[in-house]
């Protein structure tokens, strides 16, 4: 039996997304080679690998069994290609870090920008998913780093505190809200709302708190950024659910006001998760260690 690097790479990009054709374009390759090449993998193993629907392609047990080992090879690959390079000039590597939506908008972009500068042979995927959706790659190996809210299940992986992430309320400054220091979920019933793009991490989240408190929140726009929330809020179209990093910045601007969302929920942190530090390879261990919170002085 032998399969090249490329066999296994292409073989996980199939994986990934489902099918041939999109797993070929994540690999650089026509459609056609790849079904050539998997084909030539199924032969040499006699056994079929995956499961070609009209819509989608699922792998079978015996290519379940093969995921789990071409992950296994490849990250053992990267390690010592980073290894090595360190003796030619400094960290090399390709790190894939999965985030919510406030990291992603809020933080992350700040963050990670020095260790780039410092490392520039580093390079990073950076891709916005649900914390739930994080929690499960991380768990499978899909990607080295995540962060998510620690509202997470994050049972038997290794955590550290990326940054506090608390939630606040901000309203125009003449709304009927304005005057108060701190407001729950409930009390947003009946308000108008400005929110993010329904597939939005952090928008999920607020709803989800909204479905179990019984009713719907009313949005009247949904727009993909803080910063277009803000404006619209103090613009007096409606009060929104935003970090609390965003809501100050929208208070220096001097249009609306912010007030503590005092539901427990609304009090949470932003969690750096990996399944095990010492497999990682030295510069995603770099990245994770520059990535973890340090108080201002």
């Amino acid at each position: 039996m032998r399969f090249d690097l490329t066999d296994l790479r292409l073989f996980l990009h199939i994986h990934d997304t489902g099918t041939i054709t999109a797993g070929a374009q994540r690999a650089h390759m026509t459609a056609a080679s790849a079904s050539e090449r998997i084909r030539g993998m199924e032969d040499t193993l006699g056994v079929p690998l995956l499961a070609r629907g009209r819509r989608a392609t699922t792998v079978t047990d015996a290519g379940r069994t093969l995921v789990h080992h071409a992950r296994a090879v490849l990250h053992q690959m990267d390690r010592l290609h980073s290894e090595l390079g360190q003796y030619g000039g400094g960290l090399t590597g390709h790190v894939r870090l999965l985030c919510n939506t406030v990291a992603l908008s809020e933080y992350l972009p700040d963050a990670l920008a020095p260790f780039l500068l410092a490392h520039p042979r580093v390079s990073l995927d950076l891709e916005e998913r649900l914390s739930l959706d994080i929690v499960h790659a991380v768990r499978t190996g899909r990607c080295d780093l995540g962060v998510v809210s620690d509202a997470s299940d994050l049972e038997g992986l290794q955590t550290a505190l990326f940054r506090p992430d608390p939630l606040a309320v901000i309203v125009p400054r003449g709304h009927a809200l304005a005057q108060r220091e701190a407001v729950s979920l409930a009390d947003l019933f009946g308000q108008d709302l400005i929110g993010l793009v329904e597939d939005s991490a952090l928008q999920r989240h607020i709803d989800l708190h909204a479905r179990r408190l019984g009713t719907p929140l009313h949005y009247r726009i949904r727009l993909s950024t803080f910063d277009g929330i803000c404006r619209m809020v103090g613009h007096g179209i409606g009060i929104a659910v935003v970090p609390h990093v965003a809501a100050r910045r929208a208070v220096r601007a001097r249009t609306v006001a912010r007030l503590h969302l005092s539901d427990p929920w609304a009090r949470r942190r932003l969690m750096l998760c990996v399944r095990d530090v010492d497999t990682l390879p030295p510069y995603a261990r770099a990245v994770w260690a520059h990535l973890q919170y340090t108080p201002l002085v």
